[in-house]
């Protein structure tokens, strides 16, 4: 798989030049059998450092590298893979602190996409 299209590269590099931005998670990265979750930001120029989120057991802000990612071979051919169905909604920090208080990535997901789904949707006015 393909961890990174160039329409998510871009997007990546595009908030690696405003880092003062709290900004929404473009990609969420897996490991398929097991720990390991990544939500990333920003991309820096180099095209291998990402920063965002990255829960190996315990969620932490920080950066990590594509290419280290790229390279980790699983059991059954396997590797790390792109969730192409993750939808960041929130800021990294809402992110970082869900999986601080939920203890991880993933059980930040569920809480804050049901958080979500629970709001009012706007109303239009005519």
């Amino acid at each position: 798989m393909i961890l990174l299209t160039e329409e998510l590269r871009e997007q990546l590099l595009a908030n690696g030049r405003n880092r003062d931005a709290d900004h929404i998670p473009v990609v969420k990265f897996f490991n398929p059998l097991g720990e390991g979750v990544w939500l990333a930001t920003e991309l820096d120029e180099d095209g291998d450092t990402l920063f965002g989120l990255a829960d190996l057991g315990d969620p932490e802000l920080g950066s990590f590298s594509l290419a280290e990612m790229i390279a980790v071979r699983l059991p059954m051919g396997l590797g790390i893979e792109r969730d192409i169905l993750f939808e960041g909604l929130y800021p990294i920090s809402a992110w970082a602190e869900a999986a601080r208080r939920t203890g991880g990535i993933r059980a930040a997901e569920r809480v804050l996409h049901a958080v979500h789904r629970a709001r009012p949707e706007p109303s239009v006015k005519a």
